[in-house]
């Protein structure tokens, strides 16, 4: 793998986490919302990676189609998916979104789930970082070698 294919390779990781954090950020904010534009509570939303198909970083060599010897492409974030996980319901007779019973449907978001993705995602948005990082220094000392 090229230095330029690490870099790329991780440059699409971060963009996803970016987008990931993004969309964990939406969640935490609506955590309490009871009435959405569709008229429902709010509904915990996921992104969903993909490998990318990108290859304009492959080494053109024979032994690159070898199993052993593939590398990943890089991710991407091919949509943005509503979770279909129930509702939970809270009783609050004094809302002014209560049914009959006095329950009110709140959003299907977990705030300690959401922080634990949040972590997670900041984590691998920073290894991220540190493998290009880490490809800059050895490009660095690369061009140092004849000093």
């Amino acid at each position: 793998m090229s230095i330029f294919s690490m870099i790329n390779v991780s440059a699409s990781g971060m963009t996803a986490e970016r987008m990931r954090m993004d969309v964990i950020s939406e969640n935490i904010a609506n955590v309490e919302t009871t009435v959405t534009e569709n008229g429902g509570p709010y509904r915990r939303k996921t992104a969903i990676f993909q490998e990318r198909k990108n290859t304009e970083f492959k080494i053109p060599f024979d032994s690159i189609e070898k199993e052993e010897n593939k590398v990943g492409n890089g991710v991407r974030v091919i949509k943005i998916a509503e979770d279909k996980s129930p509702f939970k319901y809270k009783y609050d007779p004094n809302h002014p979104n209560a049914n009959e019973e006095g329950y009110v449907a709140m959003p299907n978001v977990n705030i300690v789930k959401e922080m634990t993705d949040m972590i997670t995602a900041s984590r691998a948005y920073e290894a991220n970082a540190t493998v290009i990082t880490t490809a800059k220094g050895m490009a660095n000392a690369a061009l140092n070698i004849g000093k």
